[in-house]
């Protein structure tokens, strides 16, 4: 029978993907490690990694043992922690991802609230703006726009949020107010090169009905805070969140364009692995969480 710390080795070793990176952390040598995996496996009866000189990876026996390794060690977690500690008091590491814009003007504010009431947990707050892993990648839980298309995780809704086009009033006054969709056609639109490979493709939806409009443009970039300085400098039409372009639509510096269309699937939710997991401590934040974007964001909401 392997044990807790069998698990943890294996977690370990399959996310840094190699013996020496695995090595390094244990404060062994590769061989160690090596010889520590083979007698796991001999216990199993399988093969877990796949080795090569440089890198080892997952068998699919090895993915679904990876997923329940992360879920037991979860929970013994959630155990010790509701044992060793009150409710009022969480300890321990919480690790959160999420996207560079966001994460910087808002998660980053309500991570730095959360440690002065909850002295005994460590954050760690991982900004990326391309899908990740959360479980191979050890994310206790994630900031996404947009439900999760991986059935494993469970989403909270925290904010509802719309994503508007928006342009500069010199850029409009140059080139005109576009008055239906397919007037975009005729405009410099800047697009993020981020989510999908169809970066130029803008759907919409409106009464309950879709568009799908191709745009085009001098300007795109995989960063959206580069990408709305653009929009400022009068380059062209963006489709950006509420949250990000208010305070500039409030000074004047930008306008909505075609208001009435909006962006599907743009409301801010926390993803986190299965329910059964949650620890005390991440049940704790995302709540937090959830009570202070709401005080921040609930002005904008109806504003635009």
């Amino acid at each position: 029978m392997l044990s807790e710390s069998d698990l943890a080795f294996f977690v370990l070793l399959a996310r840094k993907g190699s013996f020496a990176a695995a090595a390094l952390d244990l404060g062994v040598t590769p061989p160690a490690v090596s010889k520590r995996l083979a007698k796991m496996e001999d216990k199993l009866g399988t093969r877990l990694l796949n080795r090569t000189t440089r890198r080892v990876s997952l068998t699919g026996e090895g993915e679904a043992y990876l997923d329940r390794a992360v879920r037991i060690l979860s929970d013994i977690d959630d155990l010790n922690e509701s044992v060793a500690a009150a409710k009022s008091s969480p300890k321990g590491l919480l690790r959160i991802n999420a996207t560079f814009g966001f994460g910087r003007e808002h998660i980053a504010s309500v991570v730095s609230d959360f440690v002065k009431d909850y002295p005994q947990v460590e954050v760690q707050l991982v900004l990326s703006d391309a899908p990740i892993n959360l479980v191979e990648e050890g994310f206790d839980l994630g900031i996404r726009f947009g439900s999760s298309p991986n059935s494993r995780l469970i989403t909270r809704k925290l904010q509802s949020n719309r994503r508007f086009m928006c342009a500069s009033p010199d850029y409009l006054d140059r080139s005109g107010i576009p008055q239906k969709l397919s007037d975009l056609e005729q405009h410099d639109c800047i697009v993020l090169r981020q989510d999908t490979d169809a970066y130029d493709i803008w759907r919409f939806q409106r009464n309950d009905r879709n568009w799908t409009i191709k745009v085009r443009g001098s300007l795109s970039s995989n960063d959206g805070e580069i990408a709305l300085r653009w929009v400022l400098n009068g380059h062209g039409i963006m489709l950006r969140s509420e949250w990000d372009i208010l305070h500039h639509v409030e000074s004047g510096r930008l306008k909505i364009v075609l208001p009435k269309y909006l962006q599907p699937d743009a409301d801010i939710f926390a993803v986190y692995p299965g329910k059964h997991n949650l620890s005390a401590k991440v049940r704790l934040f995302i709540n937090f969480l959830a009570e202070s974007l709401n005080s921040r964001l609930h002005h904008s909401m109806g504003t635009l």
